[in-house]
């Protein structure tokens, strides 16, 4: 790589490299791209633990109501609640707030540094969490997961809109696939935590232990998050000088549109506009993965093991299913296609289905597909993920776009947590039966969407000739319908 090439990767105005920068990056032993490679390890090793155990401890402060509900909440506060009517609609308050507040709460975020919205948000939501342990009637209950719906409305778009800060198109999904693997993890290491709090002998509730246990570390998460998180790179401390040149021009590699704390209406109109299928498959998706905390124990219990053995047997799922995301987004990364993949990892799932319907009697067979389900599943999200992020073109219609995909994706998560009855068990015959027909749907729209964003580039290049794929296009006005700019399919 030479330096006039080098410049046309970096940033413009004030921020690019001056001739005596890029000679000085040249003359370093390690060269521009070991400069890059290390910056690369330096932001890996800062930026995605304390992400990674954010996600965490947020995916165990969102789904520990139905551990503390097998603890005794339900007879503690709800009087008995026999009809589960007041459960219901204290887990579902989570997803009111999160649903109506995801989107501005995200669009609001580029006016704040990212540390300190990222940081201040796990302290609240942290903080709502603990307070649950508090409760003592179903009015307490409801305001504890409206405040946890609303605090961590304003996390999960806002860390998919950092990420794309640090991190290039051929590694955002990887990335992706790490933070999102945590959501796996939590699903394991909350069964077994939850597990051993069941057991201890304490002179309060067990739930309400499992509650303060696993909401203070999130504060203090959060307090490590305000301290420790890089803010944007043209303005954080944690980089040295040709380090945050350096970043910068890695931001601007393919784009370069709105930054900084600037919103462009126009973009936020564009997002809402721009119903591609992709949309409605990311709503499957998160129907399926959510199905997935109700799915799992029910099936694997009607193999004939103890409630012990069935969360113990969950545990691997989940491990496999944290590698099959990451490996796949990696590939993902490395050949610039998600589509196919996509495509892939839906069939595989689709296939888990219709092995548990056919196999009724075999255990070992049942099992196995447990883990093409969970493992297609979890690979097809944070490949779809990957997928709408980088499409979108610009900060402000990521901004926009990726809680709006959030969004339907929670309407999914409700559905999907309602897709088991306990009256259809134990064999769940038309639930397995219907079931392959979504990721048949999938498939079918995940390759519309394919051969979409293909002759879109298609055309791009008959019209205005074929790009650089490094060099910087001007997406401040058009966002991904800006004529320089290129869909990964």
């Amino acid at each position: 790589m030479d330096i006039d090439e080098y410049e046309r990767e970096g940033g413009s105005g004030t921020e690019a490299f001056s001739e005596t920068d890029l000679l000085i990056l040249h003359s370093d032993p390690l060269g521009l791209e070991g400069q890059e490679r290390l910056l690369l390890r330096k932001l890996d090793i800062r930026i995605l633990p304390i992400l990674c155990l954010l996600y965490l401890f947020a995916h165990l402060d969102q789904s520990n109501l139905g551990n503390a509900r097998l603890q005794g909440l339900s007879e503690d506060i709800l009087g008995g609640d026999p009809t589960g009517v007041l459960f219901d609609w204290v887990n579902s308050a989570f997803f009111f707030t999160h649903i109506l507040l995801q989107i501005p709460f995200t669009v609001i975020s580029k006016y704040y540094n990212p540390c300190i919205w990222i940081g201040c948000s796990a302290i609240l939501w942290g903080t709502c969490s603990t307070s649950m342990a508090a409760a003592h009637n179903f009015t307490g209950l409801m305001i504890a997961r409206l405040g946890l719906g609303t605090f961590e409305a304003a996390f999960g778009g806002t860390v998919m809109l950092y990420l794309s800060f640090y991190y290039t198109k051929t590694e955002y999904a990887t990335r992706v696939a790490y933070w999102l693997g945590f959501a796996a993890v939590a699903g394991a290491f909350g069964r077994l935590f939850a597990y051993g709090i069941q057991h201890v002998k304490v002179s309060i509730a067990n739930w309400r232990l499992l509650f303060m246990l696993e909401g203070t570390p999130t504060i203090l998460l959060g307090c490590l998050c305000i301290l420790m998180l890089p803010d944007r790179p043209e303005s954080t401390p944690f980089l040295t000088e040709a380090e945050r040149k350096i970043a910068i021009s890695r931001m601007n590699r393919g784009t370069r549109g709105d930054v900084g704390a600037v919103v462009r209406r126009s973009h936020i109109i564009a997002a809402f506009q721009d119903w591609r299928a992709t949309a409605v498959i990311y709503f499957g998706l998160n129907c399926a993965w959510a199905s997935l905390s109700v799915f799992l124990p029910t099936i694997i219990a009607t193999m004939g093991h103890t409630n012990a053995m069935t969360q113990l047997m969950i545990v691997p799922l989940y491990a496999v299913a944290s590698c099959a995301l990451i490996i796949t987004s990696h590939s993902s990364d490395k050949l610039q296609i998600r589509g196919p993949l996509l495509v892939c990892t839906s069939t595989i799932a689709g296939l888990g289905y219709m092995i548990l319907l056919c196999a009724t009697h075999q255990r070992d067979v049942r099992y196995a597909a447990t883990f093409l389900i969970t493992s297609g599943t979890y690979a097809s999200l944070g490949l779809m993920v990957a997928w709408f992020g980088h499409n979108l073109g610009s900060e402000t219609k990521k901004a926009t776009g990726i809680p709006l995909y959030g969004d339907l994706g929670q309407c999914g998560s409700i559905l999907g947590s309602h897709l088991y009855s306990l009256t259809e068990g134990p064999a769940y015959t038309f639930v397995l039966a219907t079931f392959p027909v979504p990721y048949l749907i999938r498939c079918i729209l995940a390759m519309d969407s394919l051969a979409s964003f293909r002759l879109d580039n298609i055309r791009r290049d008959r019209q205005y000739g074929k790009p650089d794929p490094n060099d910087m296009v001007d997406t401040s006005e058009l966002a991904d319908k800006a004529p320089g700019f290129r869909y990964i399919p």
